[in-house]
């Protein structure tokens, strides 16, 4: 049977992605798609697609960055600490130095992993080794690619903190490992049964990784903190969190079906649960409540999505093009080659993701970006 396929999307989307959703429909055990406009293609499963199964297990449906999510928090300052050049320049250099893209091997981890983690040893002895050996050393790393910390001001100039990041390597290990264990279904897919032994133990190193991801989260904000009040007195406001993650599986009831809800780039919106959906960099983001719309599988996007592949935006955008499009918006221009595919030009418009989803979710702040750190 073939499983429903529901779409909130700005536009049709390309022939490779609508190809892709087509072949995923077919899969076995597949009961409902929700795709979310901020849609693009990727290796198994489309980012932005939230896939919900009766009885399996999709890795692939997760991904690699499993529990990759946002965090925000408010600081007790005005946006207006950000107008002085020299006090931005202090911020990123003070960001640079506490929290660094990843720690090569042989370098020292500055700070423990949690004992609440170090006590959980995931499921098989390959695994454990690698937990021990990176999960320490990379925690509270940012990561590369499209991870990010700004500062951003809401519309009353209230300065808050926001953090892209997942799980770093440890997380890729998790969906290797399992995915390897899993059969065949399909689609280039593989599955586990839910309800057997390989089943629980995906999962159980599943939650690992969304602990281990938020917890990373906590310990850059406390990083970034340290730097907001050396260099302009400010403090972030604990009672302000706002957390969520868009890379995991979840077992949920929808209607009178319980189903297995894969969300891979995308958010679970929940009538009124909080989130969080960035915009590129240099544009906008929105602090959301979710709807809780069934035909979207109560989910909604992750944020603005890719319109260039990496490959077309590095042969497209040059590091003038960054500079450019990132006016007003302090970051290092020295990084600017590097980030060319990471230009908003890169990006849908966020604004017309939003407007997509209005049936999934309502916004609750719109906040401007003044200070980006990649």
């Amino acid at each position: 049977m073939t499983a429903t396929l529901t779409r909130f999307v700005a536009e049709p989307p390309p022939r490779d992605v609508a190809d892709a959703l087509e072949r995923l429909r077919h899969v076995g055990d597949v009961a409902r798609i929700a795709v979310m406009p901020d849609v693009h293609l990727a290796e198994g499963v489309c980012v932005g697609t939230v896939v919900a199964t009766r009885t399996l297990l999709l890795p692939a449906a997760v991904g690699g960055d499993i529990g990759c999510g946002m965090a925000a928090v408010a600081c007790d300052v005005e946006a207006a600490v950000l107008a002085d050049a020299r006090t931005a320049a202090a911020v990123l250099v003070g960001l640079q130095r506490a929290i660094p893209a990843l720690r090569y091997p042989g370098a020292v981890a500055d700070h423990p992993l949690p004992p609440a983690l170090a006590a959980r040893p995931l499921s098989s002895p390959s695994l454990q080794s690698e937990q021990r050996r990176t999960a320490g050393l990379q925690l509270g790393t940012l990561g590369r690619g499209n991870h990010f910390l700004e500062l951003q001001a809401d519309d009353e100039d209230r300065l808050w903190l926001m953090v892209h990041s997942g799980s770093r390597g440890i997380g890729t290990a998790i969906r290797d490992h399992h995915d390897a264990l899993a059969e065949p279904i399909g689609a280039g897919l593989r599955g586990l049964v839910a309800d057997s032994p390989a089943g629980e133990a995906y999962l159980h190193d599943m939650q690992w990784a969304l602990d281990y991801a938020e917890a990373s989260r906590a310990h850059m904000v406390a990083r970034a903190a340290e730097v907001f009040n050396r260099c302009f007195k400010g403090h972030v406001r604990t009672d302000t969190w706002i957390s969520c993650h868009h890379n995991f599986v979840r077992r949920e009831q929808h209607g009178d079906e319980w189903l297995w809800v894969h969300r891979k780039g995308a958010v679970s919106a929940r009538a009124d649960e909080p989130g969080i959906v960035p915009g590129s960099m240099g544009a906008p983001s929105y602090h959301t409540r979710g709807r809780g719309e069934v035909a979207g599988l109560c989910s909604s996007a992750h944020g603005a999505g890719r319109a260039l592949s990496r490959g077309e935006a590095r042969r497209q955008i040059r590091a003038g093009d960054v500079v450019a499009q990132m006016g007003g918006v302090w970051f290092d221009h020295r990084a600017a080659d590097a980030l060319r595919d990471e230009a908003p030009a890169a990006y849908k418009d966020i604004g017309a993701v939003m407007r997509a989803q209005r049936e999934l979710t309502r916004v609750v702040r719109r906040l401007r970006p003044l200070l980006s750190f990649k």
